[in-house]
């Protein structure tokens, strides 16, 4: 007898079950596939928001221990929303500093945070200081910030700009990125998102007159380093990579404290005045097992020499009350 075609309908009973199960499977396969893409997709926004095509998102050469700092090292231990700041710190960090006091002449403002023990202390946070180039850390995550409200990534220009500026403190690309992050008012509102509260930004035409407190750098320093900052990971990694890149010449005052193989992420400056040098440094650090943000910031320095001589030993200071409180 000749049979015409036959469909699912038509088939017995055992054979629709195995194409039951196959289907079955099949969705199954489909389903697990598209969730492992969700859980691959990029968590701080479009991909590389913040971050101009090409560059890399860490500096430093392999090894030295640069990638820490910018990752906090162990899960978590880099992620301080609430450092604890305490009456006996402040008064030990004061104590260590009164013979620095003594020997240099000039105000002087120091602030540390552990980010392996959550601790804080401050010396001299109320004080106002000229920022100088230190400035250029504050300009770049402006800038950062402004490329991620964008969702966009630097342009090419920017980039090409932000690594001298970084690296060797050249003012000339730091103007050109003050202009093109929109000068003081784009800064300013930077700022305010930021914390930096004490920060009263330069004229519209220069960021040099810029003046900043101890208390606001180490604001600063803690949004380059914790996950609850405005600044998104890529954004984050990408200028501490600039800081950690830094010139042998530009790698004084708080880097004075990493030892061979550790890493330093930093930012320094040195205004000369009429008859005196106002001389900063603020960075992260590695330091004996510890990962440190410190900002040193001082004025009515005799030379630049005197200045770097002063915050040095300033920094050195601040991190033996820090580690040996841990």
């Amino acid at each position: 007898m000749n049979r015409g075609p036959s469909h699912a309908g038509g088939l017995p009973a055992w054979e629709r079950l195995v194409f039951g199960v196959l289907f079955a499977l099949m969705a199954a396969f489909v389903v697990a596939v598209g969730v492992s893409a969700a859980r691959s997709g990029p968590r701080d926004g479009p991909a590389g928001a913040g971050l101009p095509d090409g560059v890399p998102t860490l500096g430093g050469t392999a090894g030295s221990g640069l990638e820490q700092i910018a990752t906090g090292g162990a899960a978590g231990s880099g992620h301080l929303a609430h450092p604890r700041r305490t009456a006996l710190l402040d008064r030990r960090l004061a104590a260590a500093l009164r013979q620095h006091d003594r020997a240099y002449p000039g105000r002087l403002a120091v602030g540390v945070i552990d980010l392996s023990t959550g601790a804080e202390a401050v010396y001299g946070g109320g004080l106002r200081f000229r920022a100088g180039g230190i400035a250029t850390a504050d300009i770049l995550a402006a800038l950062l910030l402004r490329s991620q409200q964008a969702e966009s990534s630097l342009t090419t220009g920017e980039a090409r700009l932000a690594v001298p500026m970084m690296d060797s403190g050249d003012e000339s690309a730091a103007s050109s990125i003050w202009r093109m992050a929109g000068a003081g008012p784009t800064v300013a509102a930077a700022n305010r998102q930021l914390g930096l509260s004490h920060t009263k930004i330069g004229s519209a035409r220069s960021w040099d007159s810029t003046r900043t407190t101890v208390t606001d750098q180490l604001r600063l320093l803690a949004d380059l380093t914790s996950a609850t900052s405005p600044l998104s990971s890529a954004s984050r990694d990408y200028e501490l990579g600039l800081m950690g890149d830094a010139q042998p010449s530009q790698r004084w005052g708080v880097c004075a404290l990493a030892g061979p193989g550790t890493g330093c992420a930093l930012s320094d400056g040195s205004v000369p005045g009429p008859a005196s040098w106002t001389v900063n440094s603020i960075g992260v650090v590695e330091h004996r097992g510890h990962r440190l943000l410190i900002a040193v910031l001082s004025d009515d320095c005799a030379t630049r020499q005197a200045g770097i001589a002063e915050i040095s030993a300033a920094a050195r200071a601040a991190a033996k009350v820090m580690t040996r409180a841990a």
